[in-house]
């Protein structure tokens, strides 16, 4: 049954994106950001996204939380859109649609050839981050989520692959062990780490325990790879402006969960930021 379901996802998103396709980047950003504007609290309970606004803005009305969702489900559509795009983007790095601050940090990763671990959330269209860092040079590896939709997940892998960073690395045990063999070959890492894991550890995010991705704080401990936070906003429609942080340095008495939990006090600063442009429909909390 799932695969009979899966498959009609898979035809019409198909259809959506010969669409987006033929109509050009702006157009389609916009139509699609509407149209999800509409149907996306169809498909997610609304429940849950308005609950996990208040975890983060206790006290927020409902007027209030009503506003960041919708823009939510917009920029939603608009990254859905943009796939199509990513090509574009890539190749036309140096346009008006991206800029990036914090270039020479990523300068020095090249020169020193050393590993780091990029870090950031699905904040705008995040893609793109990983895109510009391969793009400028820097040897990378990206840890990723399969889609439960193996007909999609064949085409969003072909665009990761071929267009985002070469090095798409499955999520898992098998995935940890492909990265330090990549790590040992001075290729820096980017994951997210926003999203609730199944293999992880339980602290604090917004006063409220979550299970929380520990790599990149193993890989600190273990080689002392520094931390770089990333973060990128939405302007304009489809103009973006990439953050590349200075790295971040921990003692070597810090544990594991101290690094882990210094990585959500940074993600929760970004959101709190950037509210309207951050996923609040997954079940983090859960």
């Amino acid at each position: 049954m799932n695969k009979i379901k899966y498959f009609f996802q898979f035809i019409l998103i198909t259809f959506f994106f010969i669409i987006f396709k033929l109509i050009k980047l702006n157009t389609s950003s916009y139509l699609s950001g509407k149209l999800f504007e509409l149907i996306g609290p169809f498909f997610r309970s609304k429940k849950i996204v308005h609950s996990n606004i208040l975890k983060a803005f206790p006290g927020s009305d409902y007027k209030s939380r009503k506003k960041i969702i919708s823009k939510m489900w917009n920029n939603y559509g608009r990254v859905f859109a943009e796939y199509m795009f990513i090509k574009d983007f890539r190749n036309n790095l140096f346009n008006s649609h991206i800029t990036i601050e914090g270039r020479e940090i990523l300068d020095e990763i090249k020169k020193n050839n050393k590993p780091v671990i990029f870090v950031s959330g699905h904040f705008s269209n995040f893609e793109l981050m990983a895109m510009t860092i391969d793009k400028l040079g820097v040897k990378l590896s990206t840890i990723y989520r399969p889609l439960n939709n193996p007909f999609l997940n064949i085409i969003m892998e072909k665009i990761r692959k071929d267009l985002i960073c070469k090095n798409q690395i499955k999520k898992g045990i098998s995935g940890l062990r492909e990265i330090i063999k990549l790590n040992k070959k001075g290729f820096s890492t980017a994951l997210m780490i926003d999203q609730r894991v199944s293999q992880g550890i339980s602290i604090n995010f917004f006063n409220h325990k979550a299970y929380t991705t520990t790599i990149p704080a193993q890989l600190n401990r273990k080689y002392g790879y520094p931390i770089i936070p990333l973060i990128i906003k939405r302007y304009n429609n489809v103009k973006f402006k990439i953050k590349i942080c200075e790295p971040i340095i921990f003692s070597k008495n810090t544990t594991q969960k101290e690094i882990s939990e210094k990585l959500n006090e940074i993600l929760e600063k970004m959101i709190l930021s950037n509210p309207e442009q951050w996923i609040w429909s997954h079940n983090r909390w859960k």
